[in-house]
């Protein structure tokens, strides 16, 4: 029988360990872990995020500081804006909410972020450490993705593992985590010859390629372990929508030993190793240990 990986209760139970530790840190060494949130413009679905990690931040015992800007703001402001809350000690974590008005270089905002604040992980620093398997802050999609596989698979050494995806956000992230646990990694994309070919020799597969239900369950190797990343809203033929991931579910859960749906999967893990890895920030920046 098929196993659902039920993202939901696995971050429900992170953040009530993180809220735990962070207990823990106000009680012995007086610091409250602080996580800053920019956004900039109106963005219905940032608006959405950006409400939510509020709400668990301060559910986890953390400070949240939002700061919302006019979708007109300069870069010139965004980036003083940023230095600012680099140099505020009470501020442990930065997160800039993409994405950014056009007139904004993404790029030059990601890497504006001191790397030690940096809890999305996408600091070129970060990646740089995240590459070479060195000590660094990980992408939270791509860490909650690992955190659920090694939960339930124990030791990945030696696994084929897929990852379908190449982007810098979650699939080449994804891909570094599983050659640091000793898989042996494939990242596939649009233009691999026989991608569903490809997926059939893998023990671990992930999609993440932003294209629903386009891995079948004729892909999927039997008693592969099947992370779906993707969340896609599509429209039903009486016209309401719902959401799906890059994987067709049903034909999957057939196949597979273990899989995340959508919604309830990867997703609800995205804010919990957020707030994971503010709390680690706050413990190095201060020079103490992260509560056990």
């Amino acid at each position: 029988m098929t196993t659902i990986i039920d993202g939901k209760a696995f971050s429900a139970n992170l953040r009530g360990e993180i809220a735990r530790k962070v207990a823990l840190v106000k009680e012995n060494h007086s610091i409250t872990p602080g996580l800053a949130v920019v956004l900039v413009g109106e963005d219905p679905a940032s608006q959405v995020y950006v409400r939510s990690k509020g709400k668990q931040t301060q559910e986890a015992g953390m400070n949240s500081y939002e700061h919302k800007l006019d979708a007109s703001t300069s870069q010139q402001d965004l980036l003083k804006l940023i230095d600012q809350l680099n140099n505020d000690p009470d501020v442990h974590g930065i997160l800039v909410q993409l994405p950014l008005p056009d007139h904004i270089d993404e790029e030059a905002v990601i890497n504006s972020v001191s790397a030690d604040k940096d809890v999305d992980g996408f600091h070129l620093s970060n990646v740089g450490r995240l590459s070479i398997g060195a000590e660094g802050i990980v992408p939270c999609t791509p860490l909650g993705s690992m955190m659920m596989l090694k939960d339930h698979l124990g030791d990945l050494s030696g696994m084929k593992a897929i990852v379908v995806g190449r982007s810098n956000i979650v699939g080449k992230p994804m891909a570094a985590l599983l050659l640091k646990e000793s898989c042996t990694v494939t990242i596939a994309h649009s233009r691999t010859r026989d991608l569903p070919g490809e997926c059939r020799q893998a023990d671990i597969l992930v999609a993440a390629v932003g294209r629903p239900e386009m891995v079948k369950g004729d892909w999927i190797k039997p008693g592969a372990t099947v992370i779906d990343v993707g969340i896609n809203r599509i429209e039903n033929e009486d016209g309401t929508t719902r959401l799906v991931g890059d994987v067709e579910f049903e034909s999957a859960a057939e196949v597979a030993a273990a899989i995340t749906p959508v919604p309830g999967g990867v997703g609800p893990m995205t804010i919990a190793c957020l707030l994971h890895n503010t709390l680690q920030q706050a413990c190095r920046l201060n020079g103490v240990d992260v509560p056990e």
